[in-house]
């Protein structure tokens, strides 16, 4: 980690210093731009619910410090320097984005490589706990994070799955935040991506695991020919 790194955020330090040493932190690592995209949900104008949802994620476009090289690269060393910083700056900025980390009900991760680098290099920035077990933490979160990653070229689509940050297997949370980078990522960049939502879908009814019923292949007989 660089040489200002994370645990020099002193308890002593204002909200403003600390503001300061995450976005110093931030180029050290090769971090580029970072986006934030808000939406709200008025639960699709529909029913007698009068509360909204919103939904953010924070994007940060980072340099790839592995681009071009072999497979055989150890990826340790800066897994552990550049993702726990990410995790801190884009947690910072979901929690502002949605009124605190109290306000959050479901969140999600995502990563994206550009050309020049592998899968695995977005893999290594989102998957490893120097990501994952900030996140989770920084968001008062106890579920695993539901993800996704790939390979692409700028402007791409990019689908950010969520689930409930206590309970992954409540259906009522599970939703998706599409989101677009024009100018990311350059073919040595890798856009890590955090996202969360302070609600549900809008009008959730499928049930869930408590109200279902036993459900096996035997339902197919007399509907297959």
């Amino acid at each position: 980690m660089p040489d200002t790194a994370l645990t020099s955020l002193s308890a002593g330090a204002t909200d403003l210093d600390q503001a300061h040493l995450m976005e110093e932190l931030a180029r050290q690592v090769g971090v580029r731009k970072i986006t934030v995209l808000t939406e709200e949900l008025l639960r699709d104008g529909q029913g007698s619910l009068p509360s909204s949802v919103i939904r953010a994620a924070a994007a940060a476009i980072v340099r790839n410090p592995w681009a071009g090289s072999p497979v055989s690269n150890d990826l340790a060393p800066e897994t552990e320097r550049i993702a726990p910083v990410l995790a801190k700056v884009l947690t910072d900025r979901l929690t502002a984005a949605l009124g605190g980390a109290g306000e959050i009900e479901a969140f999600g991760k995502s990563a994206v490589v550009g050309l020049k680098g592998e899968v695995e290099h977005a893999a290594a920035l989102i998957h490893t706990p120097f990501f994952g077990n900030l996140v989770r933490e920084f968001l008062e979160g106890t579920s695993i994070l539901s993800f996704s990653d790939d390979r692409a070229e700028p402007g791409t689509s990019i689908a950010v799955p969520m689930w409930h940050k206590e309970a992954a297997s409540t259906r009522s949370h599970y939703q998706t935040l599409t989101l677009s980078l024009s100018d990311a990522p350059h073919p040595d960049e890798i856009v890590v991506i955090a996202a969360a939502s302070t609600g549900s879908r809008p009008h959730p009814r499928i049930g869930d695991r408590t109200t279902d019923r036993p459900v096996t292949a035997e339902i197919l007989e007399g509907i297959l020919p």
